[in-house]
């Protein structure tokens, strides 16, 4: 069967585009398309790239949200027997294209675009031409959805957020995460290549709270910060961005120290996990891979009672689900004390979020079971 497996634009880095690689990997063989490539070195050189990849269009993804549409148009479906995207913002409008023309398609939706359906959550979607056009946007968006398409979503929360958006259903695959990889190491630490980085881990308080991520405000790095002083343990902070001289200031408030890393590399990261009390992740996500990453080295979490990351930690039973409040970080501290988790039972369970059981549910899902 000819294939035809589509994205948007490709990037180094980014759930996304690890859901894109495992895909491919899933379909081998496929003809593969994207609006632009910036990580050749990481897909390949084959991959077909649209008319927006030769645009200065493509240094700016608001700019180019309105000729999306056009792009995806001009994809040569000739011998196509099926089609299948990864979407986070347009790519299903090809699904949709090609379904309507008795083509079988599949949608493996990450969201509907965020700044279009839910701008609290993408700072893009708070620009005065997005709230400007907002309305027009959302009629443009669900009339390039077709409901001959089936749909996957990445969780619950996302499927909820596609009945609202566009009027489809769809079933949950959840996305790989490298849980195989993350235990095959017995100790991050001696994966840590940099030097400097492995003396200023070697330098952190036996136990600790743990906070990761881009250093931006919605990601809630504040709610760590609490966590740490209701627990009165200190707080250790892995990330970089426009957010940390607000965290600075936070801190400086605070009783219990708080230890701001800076950047991370990814065995830094998983060492982190290894090494925390306990992993905090406030941010309202479509899923959340990293809570998974934590509880697949047997660190317990705290998550966010909104958003993706709650349906995981719930089918793992690797942690506590709150309300993002004062009121929700209290109860953190009755639970951590007295939670027994089996760490290797938490670990054990996070399997059920592999790669290798995305591969299996993809499958499934494209032979129509």
């Amino acid at each position: 069967m000819t294939t035809l497996l589509a994205h948007e634009w490709l990037a180094p880095i980014g759930g996304s585009e690890n859901v894109f690689e495992s895909l491919s990997s899933t379909l081998p063989g496929s003809r593969r398309v994207c609006l632009w490539n910036d990580a050749p070195h990481r897909f390949g050189p084959d991959i077909e790239q649209t008319w927006l990849s030769r645009s200065p269009l493509r240094r700016s993804k608001a700019m180019a949200y309105p000729f999306l549409a056009s792009a995806w148009k001009r994809i040569d479906l000739t011998g196509v027997e099926r089609v299948v995207v990864s979407s986070h913002a347009s790519s299903h409008y090809l699904a949709s294209r090609a379904a309507d023309a008795g083509i079988p398609s599949f949608a493996y939706v990450h969201t509907p675009p965020r700044y279009v359906w839910a701008p609290e959550f993408d700072e893009r979607g708070q620009s005065l031409p997005a709230r400007a056009g907002r309305a027009v946007f959302k009629n443009w968006d669900r009339g390039h959805t077709s409901e001959n398409v089936s749909f996957a979503a990445n969780s619950q929360f996302v499927r909820q957020r596609m009945q609202d958006a566009w009027g489809v259903d769809a079933r949950v695959i959840y996305p790989p995460v490298d849980v195989e990889g993350i235990q095959g190491v017995g100790d991050w630490r001696a994966e840590i290549t940099d030097e400097a980085e492995r003396r200023k881990l070697e330098a952190l308080p036996e136990r600790f709270v743990l906070g990761a991520s881009r250093l931006v405000e919605y990601k809630r790095l504040d709610a760590v910060i609490d966590v740490g002083e209701e627990l009165g343990l200190p707080v250790v902070i892995a990330g970089s961005g426009p957010f940390e001289d607000r965290l600075r200031e936070i801190a400086k408030k605070r009783k219990v120290p708080v230890t701001f890393l800076g950047y991370v590399s990814t065995p830094g990261l998983y060492a982190l996990y290894q090494a925390a009390s306990l992993f905090v992740f406030m941010a309202i996500e479509d899923f959340g891979i990293m809570p998974v990453e934590a509880m697949a080295l047997g660190t317990p979490v705290v998550v966010s009672e909104i958003g993706g990351a709650r349906e995981s930690v719930e089918a793992v039973g690797g942690g506590i689900v709150i309300q993002p409040s004062a009121e929700g970080i209290g109860q953190v501290v009755s639970w951590f004390q007295d939670a027994s988790l089996d760490s290797s039972a938490v670990a054990s369970r996070t399997l059920a979020f592999s790669r290798a059981s995305f591969a299996t549910a993809v499958e499934t899902w494209l032979e129509g079971k």
